[in-house]
């Protein structure tokens, strides 16, 4: 249910955001290319899958330093504001051990963690100097339907009894949350070029019955990125 109201919420936005006839502007397709950080330990979601894991297996959270790339049709509301909806993509996997653990032969005990996020964003962009100007500076925020899939793959401890296996646990969903975005566009003519923060906030939940450290799994962080436009 939470899931199908974020659904109905952002198409909700994306119905009002939606160009009229009563300012026609140029239309744009945005894309980007950079790079997601994701948000430090200590200031992740109480319950998260990554902090809880750093307890007993040995990476670095900076290892989910990733790749992003993405892109958007922006459409202006009026002569100071824009629209825009957009679609994004970032995965990693980062290997790990256990942490004063090894196996009978005294070879490490490795797992694979691998997250994706796959971004559907709705927002408004403030454009202070209009949108007729060669340099255009922007703020904006919005909402986002966040996608994701979590999972650790490899040899696991049962410390029940001590003894080693071989599994893969899964989560995955969908999960809404907010969007803030800031950039500057160079626009010498139909094309343009320039580079953006944007900030994204959202948690997804972790099944139960799998055999994971936390029951959360932190999607927020930074995107930095180069963009560029084309106008039409």
């Amino acid at each position: 249910m939470r899931r199908l109201l974020s659904s109905a919420a952002l198409v909700a936005l994306v119905t009002v955001l939606a160009p009229t006839t009563s300012y026609a502007q140029p239309q744009s397709l945005n894309f980007y290319l950079g790079g997601f950080v994701p948000k430090a330990e200590d200031s992740r979601t109480k319950g998260d899958v990554l902090v809880n894991n750093l307890s007993f297996l040995t990476f670095n959270l900076k290892d989910f330093n990733t790749g992003a790339v993405g892109g958007e049709w922006q459409f202006p509301l009026n002569r100071l504001i824009d629209g825009s909806v957009g679609l994004g993509f970032s995965t990693r996997s980062v290997p790990s051990v256990y942490s004063g653990f090894v196996a009978d032969d005294r070879s490490e005990i490795e797992q694979t963690l691998k997250l994706r996020i796959v971004p559907f964003t709705a927002m408004i962009r403030l454009l202070p100097l209009g949108h007729d100007t060669p340099v255009q500076p922007y703020v904006g925020a919005g909402v986002g339907i966040f996608s994701w899939r979590y999972s650790e793959t490899g040899q696991f401890i049962d410390f029940s009894d001590g003894s080693l296996f071989r599994d893969r646990f899964v989560g995955s969903g969908a999960t809404a949350g907010p969007v803030i975005v800031g950039g500057l566009m160079f626009q010498p003519g139909p094309w343009g070029f320039g580079g953006e923060i944007r900030y994204q906030s959202a948690q997804g939940e972790l099944p139960n019955d799998q055999f994971f450290a936390g029951d959360k799994i932190d999607l927020g962080g930074f995107t930095y990125s180069a963009t560029f436009k084309i106008r039409f």
